[in-house]
């Protein structure tokens, strides 16, 4: 999430964050996906707000088929170049959608949505639901989002909302005859200010098992 005050809507919002940038993301997967999903056996992946394609170039390097969407034409061009370099670009099909609006097709055995949380207009719990949804029998649902602030931000920059791990299960109102939670945790981990502030940041992660 970023300070910069937010226009009307959110695709102009999203393309001028990476249009008038440089490389935004260090282009490495997350960490808490490495964790999640290594053990996982490769079949086809949904990466939801894909950003440059960090997490979707790991996955297909790893042996998933994978979709990476996002709602920014330049970071899915950043994502396709990258998946070039990797050697894996025959494995990655990219899909811009303002999630909310539209969704991609399909079902998929692991639907991985990293930090999709915004400063401009986003129907979270709609689109996790949808993406709960797309996860296909046998398949996993691995979401992680922020828990809060960084430890240094003494001033939010602006109103947001995050979910609590038990929360975040209600909203999304699962079967629970048919999913079963794997991992609901929080993760705390270093984070320094763009000044150099040392502080912390938590996080929360599920990883839920749908039933065959």
């Amino acid at each position: 999430m970023t300070s910069v005050p937010p226009p009307a809507q959110p695709a102009e919002f999203w393309e001028s964050r990476y249009r008038d940038s440089g490389r935004v993301w260090s282009g490495r997967p997350n960490e808490l996906l490495v964790r999640e999903a290594s053990g996982l056996t490769p079949g086809t992946a949904l990466d939801l707000g894909c950003g440059e394609g960090g997490d979707a170039v790991w996955l297909a390097s790893r042996g998933w088929r994978v979709t990476g969407v996002d709602i920014a034409a330049t970071a899915l061009e950043r994502a396709a170049a990258h998946a070039a370099e990797a050697g894996v670009g025959d494995r990655v099909a990219w899909e811009r959608h303002e999630l909310g609006e539209s969704f991609p097709e399909g079902s998929f055995d692991l639907v991985s949505a990293h930090y999709l949380q915004s400063p401009v207009a986003l129907d979270q719990r709609g689109v996790l639901r949808r993406a709960a949804a797309a996860v296909a029998p046998g398949g996993t649902l691995l979401l992680v989002l922020h828990a809060g602030w960084p430890s240094w931000q003494t001033e939010p920059p602006f109103d947001a909302e995050f979910p609590t791990l038990d929360g975040l299960l209600a909203d999304l109102d699962l079967p629970a005859a048919e999913w079963t939670v794997e991992t609901r945790e929080t993760v705390r981990r270093a984070s320094a200010s763009p000044d150099g502030v040392d502080g912390h940041r938590e996080d929360h992660v599920w990883r839920l098992r749908r039933g065959r």
